[in-house]
Order: structure tokens, then sequence, then C-alpha cells
């Protein structure tokens, strides 16, 4: 009996998971995928690789983690976005947020989403495939938006909701990229500005 209360059942845990989650989201953000070693991420996430894979499976296993850790935080304005009463306001408020999220101070400059693995290799494959797959869901999500707007007038029935879709994440990922190439929030700003002036109206 003495043995068995010394070795508890189960998987004794001695590190905070969302703080480890945490850092390891700002790793894959900040290095991408591929440049994430795993020796980087555990020794960002204060814990042992034997502990990281006991908590989080292997290394893509934590990446989609990661990235499920991102959506529901610094790109959680893409939900937010498609709750707004009219279409403009949702592309105003879905590029204002992405303007926030990849020029967060403290935070790595652009997106996890759309960075993450554009340049991976093919150990990466199922990295970018997973991102390509996330990017889609957003458009997914926007046309869905727009097409309700069609049926309620706030957008002209000759609108095509998948093209504004398209058009709102494009400008979206390009915010992104000029994020972590060092563009300014105010510059970036008045790029979201300038692209939805030619926003249709009912």
């Amino acid at each position: 009996m003495e043995t068995r209360r010394r070795a508890p059942a189960g998987r004794p845990r001695g590190f905070d998971t969302d703080e480890a989650l945490e850092r390891a989201m700002r790793v894959f953000w900040e290095q991408g995928y591929e440049g994430a070693s795993l020796t980087d991420l555990t020794h960002a996430m204060g814990i042992t690789r034997t502990s990281m894979y006991a908590a989080f499976g292997n290394k893509e296993e934590l990446f989609r983690k990661a990235l499920e850790r991102y959506t529901e935080g610094p790109a959680s304005y893409g939900a937010r976005a498609v709750r707004e009463p009219t279409a403009r306001e949702v592309a105003s408020a879905f590029l204002v947020g992405s303007v926030r999220a990849t020029t967060r101070p403290g935070c790595p400059a652009g997106c996890l989403g759309v960075q993450g693995a554009l340049a991976a290799g093919e150990p990466g494959r199922a990295a970018r495939d997973t991102l390509a797959a996330w990017r889609e869901e957003a458009v997914s999500g926007l046309r869905e938006r727009f097409r309700r707007a069609v049926d309620e007038g706030d957008l002209p029935s000759d609108a095509d909701p998948g093209l504004l879709a398209r058009y709102l994440m494009t400008v979206a990922n390009g915010i992104a990229v000029q994020a972590a190439g060092g563009a300014t929030s105010d510059d970036l700003h008045l790029v979201a500005d300038m692209a939805l002036r030619s926003w249709p109206s009912a």
C-alpha cells in the first residue's frame, strides 16, 4: 500500500499546461513550424521533451493545439467580426482586427496562421495543410455572412459573397506579411482604410 501511495496513478504534471501552450504558440508564431525546434519549444515551455510528448503529443499535435489557442486569442477578431450588424462593419472589423493582431506590442509581428508554414518543406506539409484549411475556414465564414447580407439587402444583389470574402482575406494576409516585415500599425490602418473605399453598398 505504501508503495502505491508513493506512485500515484495518472500522469503528474509539475507545470501549468495553459502557460506552456501559450509559450509554444509564441515560438511557432515567431519562428514558424519548421523554424521552431523541439529544443526551442521545450526551453520556452520550461519542460522536458518527455513532458511535452505526454501533455501535448508530438510537434505536429502541439502545433495544432497552439493554432487553436491562437484562434481563440489573438485571432479571435475574425469570429467577432462576422457578428457585426452590417457587411461593411464586418469588413472593417476584420481588417482592423488583423492590423491589431499582427502589430500588437509584446507579441511577434505578423500572423501565425499566415506565416507559420508558408515556406515549410516536406516535414512541414501537415502543418502547411492545417494552416491552408484554417485560412479557408475563415473565408467560408465571411462568405456565409456576406451571402446573408445579400439576402437581407445589406449588399447589392449582384455582389459576389465568395469574391468579397476572398478579397478581405487576401488583404488581411497581405497586412500580416507587411507587419512581419516591419510595417507600422498606422501604415497598415491606412491600407485597411483604402481597401474599404471600394466596398460595395446597397
